[in-house]
């Protein structure tokens, strides 16, 4: 914890008035706002502010970053139940690194990173929870397969014994308005529980536009620093 108990206190505050945000945002959607998971991305943050989080109930945090991803899981490994998501773009040369330390990757956009996490298993591990990113603009260098390619996607993804396909993700464009991009997930989801019925996660939302994202039937929220506060300067 901080040598002040004001930096503490204000991540307390700054995370319920968060939590509050996104529960008046559910009700609003006619949705049960304990349905939700918050994932808090710590981006460069030290691992002191994971412990912190983590007494204040926190439970799944996220990164994008494959080594500052490892990083962190390994100096937090003794904390009972927290869960990692690897949220950023995946190099296959990182997979087994990433496998490692994912309680969930939710970045799957190509048929051979899919297949680099499932060989990245180890024997007898459980499957690990993948989602599926889904690139909602038409700009092919943004992350994400495109909606024309997702189901071949979740078929393949589907059949690697390492893996279990949980739904999709997807971030909303700049140039777009967040509601009116959002307005696809559902049918993305369809498209993947056509595949794997069960799969009926949906990773999306940030800070600027969760609401939007829990109107359209997000599961999984993104949050990283209206709760963390200001990203330190990097070294």
């Amino acid at each position: 914890m901080p040598d002040s108990s004001e930096p503490a206190e204000a991540l307390a505050v700054r995370l319920a008035e968060i939590d509050e945000r996104i529960a008046d945002a559910a009700r609003a959607a006619g949705r049960n706002p304990s349905a939700l998971t918050r994932i808090v991305v710590t981006k460069f943050h030290p691992p002191s502010l994971v412990r912190d989080l983590y007494a204040l109930g926190v439970r799944d945090m996220g990164e994008n970053r494959q080594q500052e991803f490892s990083a962190k899981a390994e100096d937090t490994g003794d904390l009972v139940d927290l869960r990692w998501h690897f949220i950023g773009q995946a190099q296959t040369n990182k997979a087994r690194a990433i496998r490692a330390a994912a309680s969930a990757v939710h970045s799957v956009d190509r048929a051979k990173l899919a297949d680099a996490l499932d060989a990245a298993g180890e024997p007898g591990a459980p499957a690990l929870d993948v989602l599926l990113q889904v690139n909602l603009t038409d700009d092919p260098g943004r992350g994400g397969v495109s909606p024309d390619g997702l189901e071949a996607l979740a078929a393949h993804a589907a059949e690697r014994a390492g893996l279990r396909v949980r739904g999709i993700m997807a971030v909303a464009p700049l140039d777009v308005p967040p509601a009116a991009a959002f307005d696809r997930l559902p049918s993305l989801g369809a498209t993947v529980r056509a595949v794997v019925p069960e799969a009926d996660w949906i990773s999306a939302g940030m800070t600027a536009d969760f609401a939007e994202a829990i109107a359209a039937g997000a599961t999984h929220l993104r949050i990283g620093s209206a709760i963390t506060g200001p990203r330190p300067e990097r070294g």
